[in-house]
């Protein structure tokens, strides 16, 4: 960054950490700024289907020109300094963010926080929706050394909001804040939400913080577990002076900001539903969802694709709760599970599995096979979610 000229010194930053969630929280925070008239940057990872979607401003992805151009750019320092591809493409976006002139970056770290490429930046707001145990060859293997890893994106002269509250993750997370000085708010305790209904495609939440109520706040999600990220959201737009109104009208059009497959519905008759949880606790979180919704389907099945450093029976185990049958597939990705081996693990933990090759094969065949009642998750992986969503759903 010093070789580029320090860009990221040129914009506010609003930086979110998590295991889970973080995502979702990020979006939440694009949309609402970007409902405000803020030019508003979002940086996330990883894409779908193209490379640009990481890279965004009020919602446009950055074009496929100006990756070229700032490729071009700083290949030498990039080459010169051995740069990972996520440390050049977070140069990449943060170059364009300040050559635009952008109000507001919000910033999605891409794994952990302490040694990630995304923590060069001075925040104004940190924020941790969840600590949960992923990644654990790089974080450690306990919730206290994952959050620790997490917490260093706190900084001086942030300001920290959490959804955390479980003592082992938070504590490290308080002791850091208390180190940098910087003032700590945490869902449950200065933001009290609860969840007026939840629906497959939509949330109503009532939101009361310290100075503001929210009622009937409404966003395009499913799933109760959504209630902690979209409180955060709003505590820190609150924060940041945002009006009610276009907190109201961000959350209501979250989909603006490129945001998809979290549990998005596809089809219908059957249901389709992708999704991108990857770990245990994500499953887990998903499968309380759809268990809520379970009695409206015959048979739920499942495709099925995981990356190979994930706890694959610890997956399984909870998509079982949903009593349903397997598809397992490869992923396109180098670090795939062979379907195989992950159709046997299926089998093992007494599930029912049939394998195929990708997940394009595994909804051509569940579409023919699956009633107009039933329902078929798509999960256990971004680049699943992706073969899928490039296929033109």
């Amino acid at each position: 960054m010093k070789q580029l000229g320090t860009p990221q010194q040129d914009f506010k930053v609003i930086h979110v950490a998590g295991t889970n969630g973080k995502g979702t929280v990020a979006a939440a925070l694009a949309s609402i700024f970007q409902a405000s008239g803020k030019k508003t940057a979002l940086y996330t990872s990883p894409h779908l289907v193209n490379f640009t979607e990481r890279i965004r401003i009020n919602g446009e992805q950055i074009s496929r020109e100006k990756v070229a151009h700032y490729c071009s750019l700083y290949k030498d320092a990039v080459f010169n300094n051995q740069a990972t591809f996520f440390e050049a493409t977070t140069a990449i976006a943060f170059a364009w963010f300040a050559d635009e002139g952008v109000d507001v970056s919000i910033i999605e770290t891409g794994m952990g926080g302490r040694l990630d490429a995304t923590n060069v930046v001075d925040s104004a707001y940190a924020v941790i929706s969840s600590i949960g145990r992923d990644h654990t060859d790089w974080l450690g293997e306990t919730l206290g050394m994952i959050a620790a890893e997490k917490a260093a994106i706190i900084k001086k002269g942030s300001k920290v909001f959490t959804a955390v509250t479980e003592p082992e993750a938070f504590l490290p997370i308080q002791k850091q804040a208390q180190l940098c000085e910087a003032p700590l708010f945490v869902v449950g305790k200065d933001v009290v939400t609860t969840v007026s209904s939840a629906e497959p495609g939509m949330l109503e939440l009532d939101v009361r913080s310290a100075s503001r109520h929210y009622p009937a706040l409404k966003t395009p999600l499913t799933g109760f577990f959504h209630a902690s990220n979209v409180s955060l959201a709003v505590m820190v737009a609150e924060d940041a002076g945002i009006a009610p109104k276009d907190i109201y009208s961000g959350l209501l059009r979250l989909w603006q900001t490129g945001y998809r497959a979290r549990l998005e519905r596809i089809a219908t008759h059957p249901t389709v539903l992708v999704d991108v949880s990857h770990n245990p606790d994500g499953m887990r979180e998903t499968v309380n969802t759809l268990l809520a919704f379970r009695k409206r389907y015959h048979q739920v099945y499942v495709i099925l694709g995981l990356a190979s450093d994930k706890d694959a029976r610890a997956v399984i185990r909870e998509l079982l709760r949903l009593d349903c049958t397997f598809v397992t597939v490869n992923i396109p990705s180098e670090r795939s599970v062979p379907a195989e081996e992950l159709g046997s693990l299926c089998i093992e933990e007494g599930g029912e599995a049939t394998v195929l090759n990708t997940g394009q094969e595994g909804l051509k065949y569940l579409s023919e096979k699956a009633g107009e009642n039933d329902l078929i998750l798509i999960t256990g992986s971004f680049y699943l979610a992706g073969d899928i969503i490039s296929s033109g759903v």
